[in-house]
């Protein structure tokens, strides 16, 4: 099978990351490497073995040996870069939040859609094992029906000004960063919500610091949702429901396995985790991209979209817009 050749746009942790997860995919060839500077892709360059390494995205952009581009640059150019790529034809694999608000995610989507090219947002957990057999336990109604979901992501890092976390120009803060990855799970379990009612404590650079969200859904399901990056929060989440109880244990972005309780008695299950976890995603885009799919069932658009609009009407709720809005 003939090899797909992937670019990465940026070079920082994330990059590093998917750079990992691509050595373990036998049939994806990381070819090429974009940065703000020369110097920043010839250091990635070599510490991951690709070869070739441009100074500029838009040279990355215009390779045309490059089947599909990583977009891991911070939250505010992701649609820009976004449009570029998909200008110049390429498949596009964007790291989460998708863009910085619902507009922008609709312009992306639009031209991806008219120019025929593949995106998909880079939600890397909806992808693991254990995340897939929630999907399957879900789908099979083991669980009775599911009333209630409960997760969230949370650390503590210290207050730097011009850290991306902390940095409003740079589309700062807990919901983006992290609040983002609870968001889509609850979305993965529930669609859409009817209602959206939300609290946070912004922090002195303007960023939210600290939140927490509650879902209600048209048959009066709920989500409660928890993100912070000044805060270390539980790490567990839980599904609900009328027969029984899903338990991810912590993290549970990254869990390697999860119990079922049905009143007294619990089974719990373990699953593989193949290097870092970022693969599985890579593994998607690559099959879409063989079939000719322009978007993934499993991380669909209108979903991508849909999340987008639950976290810009999160801010309007907490009155935070960022600066290029």
């Amino acid at each position: 099978m003939p090899k797909i050749n992937w670019g990465i746009l940026a070079t920082g942790g994330i990059a590093a990351a998917m750079a990992k997860g691509l050595a373990r995919v036998p049939d994806a060839h990381l070819a090429a490497v974009g940065s703000r500077t020369q110097e920043a892709a010839d250091k990635f360059g070599r510490r991951f073995g690709i070869p070739k390494r441009y100074g500029s995205y838009e040279d990355l952009a215009l390779d045309p040996d490059i089947d599909v581009v990583y977009v891991s640059t911070p939250h505010n150019l992701h649609y820009e870069n976004c449009l570029m790529l998909i200008r110049e034809g390429k498949a596009v694999l964007c790291e989460k939040p998708f863009t910085i608000n619902a507009a922008q995610a609709k312009e992306v989507i639009s031209l991806a859609k008219e120019k025929k090219c593949f995106i998909m947002e880079a939600m890397w957990t909806r992808f693991l094992p254990a995340v897939v057999k929630v999907r399957e336990i879900l789908t099979k109604g083991l669980l009775g029906e599911i009333r209630m979901f409960f997760a969230g992501f949370g650390f503590k890092a210290e207050v730097d000004p011009s850290h991306r976390l902390f940095n409003p120009s740079l589309g700062g803060g807990a919901l983006l960063d992290v609040g983002v990855y609870p968001v889509s799970f609850a979305s993965m379990v529930f669609g859409q919500p009817a209602q959206i009612s939300s609290q946070c404590h912004l922090g002195n650079t303007g960023v939210d610091e600290q939140s927490a969200v509650l879902l209600r859904y048209e048959l009066g399901q709920m989500a409660v949702l928890a993100a912070a990056v000044r805060t270390e929060i539980p790490q567990d989440a839980y599904i609900i429901g009328t027969k029984g109880r899903l338990r991810m244990y912590s993290p549970w972005w990254q869990s390697k396995k999860l119990s079922l309780k049905f009143g007294k008695r619990e089974k719990v299950l373990k699953f593989p985790f193949k290097g870092n976890g970022f693969s599985f995603e890579a593994e998607e885009v690559m099959r879409c991209i063989r079939e000719g799919r322009l978007e993934s069932h499993i991380m669909p658009l209108d979903e991508s979209l849909s999340i987008m609009e639950t976290m810009d009407t999160v801010r309007a709720q907490w009155g935070l817009k960022y600066p290029m809005e």
